[in-house]
């Protein structure tokens, strides 16, 4: 035998004459399986930042502005519907519109998200274009059922569907910096939430203006901003085909405690949203000024959702969530005895700061869990759409509680309950995150 029929070494590495057939198959079959594995999921990049990434997030707050800037002024509806078209209704009754439209704005989002990852940001403006027009609606309605349909259920579902994208198209863009990012996008709900009340009280007053000729001014200036929003949205990641939901992320553990705890929190998180006029009314404060009541909750929340957006990149996403939720939580249970007009508007200051870190911290939260950035925005919706629940449920609650005792006093113990066991809930969500949420490791 010649030395050229003996095989080399690298030759008996590939295929030895004398190995098993089986042995090769499965020997060929495990590297075929195994090289595949590590080219399937390329690393994900972020921009984390530049001109594009920064006005996706302007057109975003944009679309806050419009959609829960305008929701979170009915403290001023409810108290204006108390003394006018509705005055022969319950306050309970009456915060059933409110009630509806924030819970159809959130769950809303089980549509819009999912929209928004499948077909990217062309469904905002059909969406948006409803919107405006249940504003017109809202501008003739006379009777509560009008309002409940125009206001309650035509707002709140377009709104959702209008907001879902300004939620989702931030996360595709910024990851390390999500917090701050997503802080200053729902910072726009703020800046809507000073402006839309102090414009409607005053509007409401003129004479000249009305309750009718008030909404619509509304409108417009939401349709140019919408408009705005619409043109300079745009979805990084292409659109993710198959199924429409993605009901396996109610089998994760980090899903379903972070959603329990915020549905508990929202329970009572939005009482003080809803009743803060008539509470302060009640305790002597003069109509106008207890309209800016609102605007200033609102005006504080600004700060509430940036700069805790900023520390969450740093100390941690949930820890600044439960922080603020034990904060605010404490605050309602502070209210019962707040009842000057200095430490009326020092609450109003103080809870539009911890109740805006919680809006905005739940975004940037949820947005974490899905491995994929392309499924933010299914994640983003059918987790809001579980908490909306809690919104719907909890003005409502504290309404019948109000008219049945004649006080404030149970309706308050009652949200600020919901809200500090909501917030230390928080932390069953840090413990069964394996990832971490992309938070460090310390309560």
């Amino acid at each position: 035998m010649s030395s050229t029929d003996v095989p080399n070494s690298s030759d008996t590495d590939v295929l030895h004459p004398l190995e098993p057939a089986e042995e090769r198959k499965v020997s060929v079959k495990r590297t075929i399986d195994e090289t595949p594995a590590k080219e399937e999921r390329p690393a994900v990049t972020f921009p984390e930042g530049g001109l594009k990434a920064w006005l996706v997030a302007l057109g975003c707050a944009l679309t806050l502005f419009s959609t829960f800037g305008y929701v979170n002024a009915f403290g001023v509806f409810q108290q204006y519907y108390e003394a006018h078209q509705l005055h022969d209704r319950s306050p309970s009754t009456i915060a059933w519109i409110g009630s509806l439209q924030t819970f159809f704005m959130f769950s809303g989002t089980l549509f819009g998200g999912p929209l928004f990852d499948q077909y990217g940001a062309k469904c905002l403006l059909p969406a948006g274009l409803v919107y405006v027009f249940s504003l017109m609606m809202t501008s003739i309605c006379k009777t509560y059922y009008q309002f409940l349909l125009a206001q309650g259920i035509l707002g709140g579902c377009s709104a959702g569907l209008t907001m879902a994208p300004g939620l989702a198209a931030t996360g595709q863009y910024f990851h390390r910096r999500r917090g701050a990012a997503m802080g200053l996008v729902v910072a726009g709900s703020s800046i809507g939430g000073v402006i839309f009340p102090i414009a409607t009280s005053r509007m409401f007053a003129n004479p000249r203006l009305g309750f009718g000729w008030s909404i619509r001014i509304c409108g417009f200036v939401i349709l140019a901003a919408l408009l705005a929003a619409s043109s300079i949205i745009h979805a990084r990641l292409p659109p993710r085909r198959g199924r429409f939901f993605i009901l396996a992320a109610f089998k994760e553990k980090a899903f379903v405690s972070l959603v329990a705890s915020v549905f508990l929190i929202m329970l009572g998180l939005f009482t003080p949203f809803f009743y803060l006029p008539s509470y302060a009314i009640q305790h002597g404060m003069s109509t106008q000024l207890a309209f800016y009541l609102i605007s200033i909750l609102n005006g504080a929340s600004f700060f509430g959702r940036v700069i805790p957006g900023i520390m969450a990149d740093k100390l941690g996403r949930l820890n600044m969530l439960m922080a603020a939720g034990l904060v605010s939580g404490i605050l309602i249970f502070c209210l019962q005895k707040m009842r000057t007009n200095s430490t009326i508007i020092v609450f109003s200051a103080l809870y539009g700061f911890g109740s805006g870190a919680i809006v905005s911290l739940v975004s940037v939260c949820l947005a974490q869990i899905p491995k994929n950035p392309g499924d933010i925005g299914t994640y983003m919706g059918q987790g809001t759409a579980v908490v909306a629940i809690g919104i719907l449920i909890g003005p409502p609650s504290n309404g019948a509680l109000l008219s049945r005792y004649q006080g404030f006093d149970r309706p308050l113990i009652m949200s600020g309950v919901f809200v500090v066991v909501g917030a230390l809930m928080v932390i069953i969500a840090k413990i069964t995150s394996k990832r971490g949420m992309g938070i460090h490791r310390r309560l």
